[in-house]
Parts: C-alpha cells; structure tokens; sequence
C-alpha cells in the first residue's frame, strides 16, 4: 500500500514538472528567437541552409546598428515618459472611482460599476478614430501630450474594475474607526485603507504600464513625428521599409523593449500574483 502510494506521488510529481517544462518552453522560446536572431551575422541570418536555431559565430553589430543609426533611446525615452504618465493618472483616478463605487451608495451605482467594466472591453480599433478627431479638435494632434491624455481611456476601465473588487473585500470597519477617530473620509482612505490595498495598486499599475508600453494603434495614430514616437511605432517605422525587413536591429529592439517590463514583474510579481487574485475572488 505504501509502496503503491508512493508510486502515484512521483508519478504526479513528474507529471506536473514535465507540465511546467513545457509551458516554460513555450513561454521562454519567444525571447530565444529574439535573443538568437539579434546577435547573428547577415550571413548566418539569410543562410537558408542553416538551422534558424543554430548560431555559430555571434556578433553585436545589429546592437550597433540600433544604437548608432537610429533614435533607439530616444524612442525607448517617449515610451518610458507615456507609459508612466498614463499609468499614475490611471491609478489615481482608478483608485478613486473604485473607492466611490465601492463604498457609497448611490442611485445607479451598479449601473455604472457594469459600464465601466463593458467600456474597457470596447476594442481600440472601434474607436480610435473618432478619438483622434476630438484630439485633432483640441489641438493635441502630433503631441505627446495626446497619448498622455487618450491612453486613460482604456486604462481607467480596467484598474477601476479591478480595485473595486479590492476594495470589498476590506472591512468597511477599518474606515469607520479612523472617521469616528476624527479623520475624513480622503484620509482614511490615504491613511488606512490605501496602505492594505497596496498590492491590488501594484497590480493595476503594473497592467496599466504594460499596456501603455506596449500600445500601438493610438501611438501609431496620434504621433507621426519620429521625435514623439514611441518605441512600438518606431522599431516598425524605422526597421521595416516596405518588403524589407531588417531582421537583426528588430529582433534586438524587440529584445532590448521587453527588459523594462521583465525587470519590473521580476521586482513585484509576489504583489501582481495578489493583487490580481484577490481582485478576482474578493470581487
């Protein structure tokens, strides 16, 4: 009977290790297709005859290339300042939606609880023509200003509904403590509960910023000078030029683009694993 228990435990053990091999395969092959590409020679890259598996003498001219013939940093610089602009205004107009229709009571709250929800899963390509006329209207076509401005139109939705979910599963108590102690209302919430509700704002920060970085369709739209393009628009722009693709300087542009965001899940993965399942379950 022991014997036969044991059998059965590792016979789940490597099942479920052969399970997480595999995702872990697939998940990670993206990046070794770009890191492998990035650093090969033109002559290994357009060798049909070689494996496009193989690398045989590395090099990092298309390192050079990105860095010396193009706005690489630049371009990286446009995204980082879009992405952080548009994330802090997300989450602090998230935040404070979230708080309103989680804790008051109005008259059509739930109502507007289920809009805002079904605003964010409005695709961008239904509307971002419209909104670039209203843009065009104000003044902010071709500014920089416009992405800061039409990215919390998709942001917004998502962390509002995500920290809602959050915010119900506090103990209203907490809040009512700190009132009858003689805070406000906007302290408790900056005393008590926003200290609890860090990992949820972590969370909706980091997919706010992963959105904004990674956006496309507004930036490609919104931004035609290469001085303001952000990197998505710009690797595409600059490093594919009709049929021809440069394959070398894209593929580490692609690679280079990713380490932000790879560094900051490294730094907050235990709150974004949180945030993002108490938001679920809570809610």
């Amino acid at each position: 009977m022991l014997s036969g228990l044991r059998l059965r435990k590792i016979t789940k053990t490597i099942g479920v290790s052969l399970g997480l091999l595999f995702f872990i395969v697939i998940l990670l092959f993206p990046f070794y297709w770009m890191l492998i590409t990035s650093i090969k020679p033109d002559a290994e890259l357009y060798d049909l005859d070689r494996s496009p598996l193989s690398l045989q003498q590395p090099t990092l001219i298309h390192y050079k290339f990105l860095f010396e013939n193009t706005r690489f940093l630049l371009w990286l610089k446009n995204s980082a300042l879009v992405a952080v602009v548009s994330t802090t205004v997300s989450i602090i107009i998230g935040t404070l939606a979230a708080y309103s229709l989680a804790r008051l009571r109005f008259k059509g709250s739930q109502t507007l609880g289920l809009t805002i929800f079904i605003t964010y899963l409005i695709p961008t390509t239904l509307i971002f023509l419209p909104l670039a006329y209203v843009v065009r209207n104000f003044g902010l076509y071709d500014k920089q200003i416009a992405l800061m401005v039409t990215y919390p139109t998709f942001l917004i939705p998502f962390c509002t509904w995500l920290l809602m979910g959050y915010f119900k599963g506090i103990p209203k108590e907490l809040e009512e403590s700190a009132m009858i102690d003689g805070a406000t209302r906007l302290q408790a919430l900056w005393m008590v509960i926003l200290p609890i509700m860090m990992p949820g704002i972590i969370s909706a920060a980091l997919f706010a910023f992963t959105l904004s970085w990674n956006e496309f369709v507004y930036a490609l739209t919104l931004a035609q000078t290469e001085a303001i393009k952000t990197l998505p628009v710009a690797i595409v722009s600059q490093l594919v030029l009709a049929d021809v693709y440069f394959w070398g300087p894209l593929m580490a542009a692609a690679l280079l683009g990713s380490v932000p965001i790879a560094i900051l899940y490294s730094f907050f993965l235990e709150y974004y694993v949180k945030g993002m399942t108490a938001g679920a379950v809570k809610g």
